[in-house]
Protein backbone atom coordinates (compact mmCIF):
# COMPACT_ATOMS: atom_id res chain seq x y z
CA UNK A 1 0.00 0.00 0.00
CA UNK A 2 1.36 3.44 -0.90
CA UNK A 3 1.70 6.35 1.51
CA UNK A 4 -1.13 8.19 -0.24
CA UNK A 5 -3.44 5.17 -0.01
CA UNK A 6 -3.05 5.22 3.77
CA UNK A 7 -4.16 8.86 4.00
CA UNK A 8 -7.71 10.16 4.09
CA UNK A 9 -8.86 11.74 0.84
CA UNK A 10 -10.06 15.29 1.44
CA UNK A 11 -10.69 16.39 -2.16
CA UNK A 12 -11.69 13.89 -4.84
CA UNK A 13 -12.28 15.28 -8.33
CA UNK A 14 -13.40 12.89 -11.05
CA UNK A 15 -13.93 13.85 -14.71
CA UNK A 16 -14.30 17.54 -13.85
CA UNK A 17 -14.91 19.78 -16.85
CA UNK A 18 -15.78 23.45 -16.91
CA UNK A 19 -16.88 25.77 -19.66
CA UNK A 20 -18.17 29.33 -19.67
CA UNK A 21 -21.06 30.52 -21.81
CA UNK A 22 -20.60 33.44 -24.19
CA UNK A 23 -23.26 36.08 -24.70
CA UNK A 24 -23.66 34.96 -28.31
CA UNK A 25 -24.48 31.41 -27.27
CA UNK A 26 -21.08 29.75 -27.66
CA UNK A 27 -18.97 28.04 -25.00
CA UNK A 28 -15.38 28.51 -23.88
CA UNK A 29 -13.86 25.29 -22.46
CA UNK A 30 -11.57 25.87 -19.46
CA UNK A 31 -11.08 22.48 -17.75
CA UNK A 32 -11.12 19.08 -19.50
CA UNK A 33 -11.95 15.88 -17.58
CA UNK A 34 -9.72 16.65 -14.57
CA UNK A 35 -9.03 13.82 -12.10
CA UNK A 36 -7.33 14.93 -8.88
CA UNK A 37 -7.11 13.77 -5.28
CA UNK A 38 -5.86 15.84 -2.34
CA UNK A 39 -4.86 13.77 0.69
CA UNK A 40 -4.78 14.67 4.36
CA UNK A 41 -1.39 16.28 5.05
CA UNK A 42 -0.63 17.14 1.42
CA UNK A 43 1.47 20.14 0.45
CA UNK A 44 0.67 20.59 -3.21
CA UNK A 45 1.35 23.18 -5.89
CA UNK A 46 -0.93 23.60 -8.88
CA UNK A 47 1.39 25.17 -11.41
CA UNK A 48 0.48 26.82 -14.67
CA UNK A 49 0.68 30.01 -16.72
CA UNK A 50 -2.00 32.68 -16.85
CA UNK A 51 -5.08 31.36 -18.63
CA UNK A 52 -4.25 27.71 -18.06
CA UNK A 53 -7.32 27.07 -15.89
CA UNK A 54 -5.59 26.90 -12.51
CA UNK A 55 -7.69 29.66 -10.91
CA UNK A 56 -10.89 28.03 -12.17
CA UNK A 57 -9.73 24.72 -10.69
CA UNK A 58 -9.01 26.42 -7.35
CA UNK A 59 -12.44 28.09 -7.36
CA UNK A 60 -14.12 24.72 -7.91
CA UNK A 61 -12.10 23.06 -5.13
CA UNK A 62 -12.92 25.99 -2.85
CA UNK A 63 -16.65 25.86 -3.55
CA UNK A 64 -16.63 29.31 -5.17
CA UNK A 65 -17.62 27.89 -8.55
CA UNK A 66 -19.25 24.67 -9.77
CA UNK A 67 -18.13 22.29 -12.49
CA UNK A 68 -20.07 21.92 -15.73
CA UNK A 69 -19.74 18.14 -15.44
CA UNK A 70 -17.99 15.54 -13.29
CA UNK A 71 -18.04 14.74 -9.58
CA UNK A 72 -16.44 16.59 -6.66
CA UNK A 73 -16.43 14.91 -3.26
CA UNK A 74 -15.13 16.76 -0.19
CA UNK A 75 -14.43 14.18 2.51
CA UNK A 76 -16.95 11.92 0.83
CA UNK A 77 -19.70 14.56 0.49
CA UNK A 78 -20.93 15.45 -2.99
CA UNK A 79 -20.24 19.18 -3.34
CA UNK A 80 -22.24 19.35 -6.57
CA UNK A 81 -25.41 18.48 -4.66
CA UNK A 82 -24.89 21.01 -1.86
CA UNK A 83 -27.29 23.92 -1.39
CA UNK A 84 -25.96 27.49 -1.33
CA UNK A 85 -26.18 27.45 2.48
CA UNK A 86 -24.24 24.18 2.65
CA UNK A 87 -21.55 25.59 0.33
CA UNK A 88 -21.27 28.69 2.51
CA UNK A 89 -20.86 26.49 5.56
CA UNK A 90 -18.19 24.43 3.76
CA UNK A 91 -16.23 27.62 2.99
CA UNK A 92 -16.57 28.97 6.52
CA UNK A 93 -15.61 25.81 8.39
CA UNK A 94 -13.66 23.35 6.22
CA UNK A 95 -11.94 25.40 3.51
CA UNK A 96 -10.00 28.66 3.93
CA UNK A 97 -8.30 30.94 1.43
CA UNK A 98 -5.15 33.04 1.26
CA UNK A 99 -5.25 35.54 -1.59
CA UNK A 100 -2.58 37.56 -3.37
CA UNK A 101 -4.12 40.71 -1.90
CA UNK A 102 -4.34 40.50 1.87
CA UNK A 103 -7.96 41.79 2.18
CA UNK A 104 -7.34 43.01 5.74
CA UNK A 105 -9.64 45.64 7.22
CA UNK A 106 -7.60 48.77 7.92
CA UNK A 107 -9.89 49.92 10.73
CA UNK A 108 -9.44 46.73 12.75
CA UNK A 109 -6.40 45.42 14.60
CA UNK A 110 -4.57 42.25 13.65
CA UNK A 111 -6.39 40.42 16.44
CA UNK A 112 -9.79 41.68 15.26
CA UNK A 113 -9.06 40.83 11.62
CA UNK A 114 -8.17 37.26 12.56
CA UNK A 115 -11.33 36.87 14.65
CA UNK A 116 -13.68 37.93 11.83
CA UNK A 117 -14.25 34.47 10.26
CA UNK A 118 -15.41 33.14 13.63
CA UNK A 119 -17.92 35.97 14.01
CA UNK A 120 -19.42 35.12 10.61
CA UNK A 121 -19.55 31.38 11.32
CA UNK A 122 -23.06 30.46 12.43
CA UNK A 123 -22.04 27.10 13.92
CA UNK A 124 -19.05 28.34 15.96
CA UNK A 125 -19.34 27.62 19.69
CA UNK A 126 -15.71 27.62 20.81
CA UNK A 127 -13.56 30.12 22.71
CA UNK A 128 -12.82 33.09 20.42
CA UNK A 129 -9.69 34.10 22.32
CA UNK A 130 -8.25 30.57 22.27
CA UNK A 131 -8.82 30.14 18.53
CA UNK A 132 -7.38 33.55 17.60
CA UNK A 133 -4.25 33.13 19.72
CA UNK A 134 -3.72 29.63 18.34
CA UNK A 135 -3.97 30.89 14.74
CA UNK A 136 -1.59 33.80 15.31
CA UNK A 137 0.91 31.48 16.97
CA UNK A 138 0.73 29.01 14.09
CA UNK A 139 1.32 31.78 11.55
CA UNK A 140 4.53 32.74 13.41
CA UNK A 141 3.52 36.37 13.90
CA UNK A 142 5.20 37.80 17.00
CA UNK A 143 2.83 38.67 19.84
CA UNK A 144 3.99 42.30 19.92
CA UNK A 145 2.22 42.82 16.57
CA UNK A 146 -1.15 41.31 17.52
CA UNK A 147 -2.82 44.58 18.53
CA UNK A 148 -1.37 46.76 15.79
CA UNK A 149 -3.24 47.89 12.69
CA UNK A 150 -2.40 46.52 9.21
CA UNK A 151 -0.80 49.80 8.07
CA UNK A 152 1.71 49.44 10.91
CA UNK A 153 3.00 46.13 9.53
CA UNK A 154 5.31 45.11 6.71
CA UNK A 155 3.99 43.24 3.67
CA UNK A 156 5.28 39.94 5.02
CA UNK A 157 3.69 40.54 8.41
CA UNK A 158 0.35 41.39 6.78
CA UNK A 159 0.51 38.15 4.82
CA UNK A 160 1.10 36.26 8.09
CA UNK A 161 -2.04 37.93 9.46
CA UNK A 162 -3.89 36.71 6.36
CA UNK A 163 -2.55 33.20 7.03
CA UNK A 164 -3.70 33.39 10.66
CA UNK A 165 -7.15 34.55 9.58
CA UNK A 166 -7.35 31.60 7.17
CA UNK A 167 -6.35 29.20 9.95
CA UNK A 168 -8.56 30.52 12.74
CA UNK A 169 -11.54 28.26 12.01
CA UNK A 170 -9.16 25.26 11.88
CA UNK A 171 -10.10 24.25 8.34
CA UNK A 172 -9.42 20.88 6.76
CA UNK A 173 -7.94 22.54 3.66
CA UNK A 174 -6.00 25.75 3.07
CA UNK A 175 -6.02 27.15 -0.48
CA UNK A 176 -3.35 29.74 -1.29
CA UNK A 177 -3.81 31.75 -4.50
CA UNK A 178 -0.43 33.23 -5.56
CA UNK A 179 0.42 33.96 -1.88
CA UNK A 180 3.77 35.58 -2.76
CA UNK A 181 2.59 37.47 -5.85
CA UNK A 182 2.66 40.95 -4.27
CA UNK A 183 5.82 40.45 -2.21
CA UNK A 184 9.53 40.88 -2.82
CA UNK A 185 11.54 37.66 -3.13
CA UNK A 186 12.86 37.65 0.47
CA UNK A 187 9.44 38.26 2.01
CA UNK A 188 7.91 35.73 -0.36
CA UNK A 189 10.44 33.13 0.78
CA UNK A 190 9.48 33.85 4.40
CA UNK A 191 5.81 33.27 3.62
CA UNK A 192 6.56 29.97 1.90
CA UNK A 193 8.64 28.98 4.94
CA UNK A 194 5.59 29.75 7.10
CA UNK A 195 3.37 27.53 4.94
CA UNK A 196 5.92 24.69 5.02
CA UNK A 197 6.08 25.09 8.82
CA UNK A 198 2.29 24.75 9.04
CA UNK A 199 2.34 21.62 6.93
CA UNK A 200 5.26 19.90 8.59
CA UNK A 201 4.56 20.81 12.23
CA UNK A 202 0.76 20.82 12.31
CA UNK A 203 -0.17 18.66 9.32
CA UNK A 204 -2.18 21.43 7.66
CA UNK A 205 -3.29 20.36 4.18
CA UNK A 206 -2.22 23.08 1.75
CA UNK A 207 -2.80 23.60 -1.97
CA UNK A 208 -0.90 26.51 -3.55
CA UNK A 209 -2.05 27.82 -6.92
CA UNK A 210 0.87 29.58 -8.58
CA UNK A 211 2.91 30.29 -11.68
CA UNK A 212 6.12 30.40 -9.57
CA UNK A 213 8.17 27.35 -10.55
CA UNK A 214 10.55 27.78 -7.58
CA UNK A 215 7.77 26.42 -5.33
CA UNK A 216 8.23 22.99 -6.88
CA UNK A 217 11.31 22.63 -4.66
CA UNK A 218 9.41 22.97 -1.36
CA UNK A 219 6.11 21.17 -1.96
CA UNK A 220 5.59 17.42 -1.88
CA UNK A 221 3.37 17.21 -4.97
CA UNK A 222 3.29 19.26 -8.17
CA UNK A 223 0.29 19.32 -10.47
CA UNK A 224 0.87 21.12 -13.76
CA UNK A 225 -2.06 22.47 -15.71
CA UNK A 226 -2.00 23.58 -19.31
CA UNK A 227 -4.97 24.26 -21.57
CA UNK A 228 -7.27 22.89 -18.89
CA UNK A 229 -5.56 19.50 -18.57
CA UNK A 230 -3.61 18.36 -15.52
CA UNK A 231 -0.56 16.18 -15.06
CA UNK A 232 1.25 15.24 -11.86
CA UNK A 233 4.98 15.85 -12.28
CA UNK A 234 6.11 15.34 -8.68
CA UNK A 235 4.46 12.82 -6.40
CA UNK A 236 4.68 12.32 -2.68
CA UNK A 237 3.00 13.27 0.58
CA UNK A 238 4.00 15.51 3.42
CA UNK A 239 5.59 13.89 6.44
CA UNK A 240 4.68 15.83 9.52
CA UNK A 241 4.74 15.64 13.28
CA UNK A 242 1.59 14.30 14.87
Amino acid sequence: MTQNAEKNIIVDLEDISKHFHLDGGGKVPVLHKVDLKVYDGDMMAILGPSGSGKSTLMNIIGGLDVASSGTYLFEGKDVGKMTSDELAELRSTDISFIFQSFHLLASKTVYQNVMLPLLYQRSFNGDYDEFVKNALTRSNLEEKHWHKYPNQLSGGQRQRVAIARALVARPRLLLADEPTGNLDSKTGDNIIDALVHLNEKYGTTIVIVTHDESLTEVVKRVITIEDGRVNETKSGIAKYAA
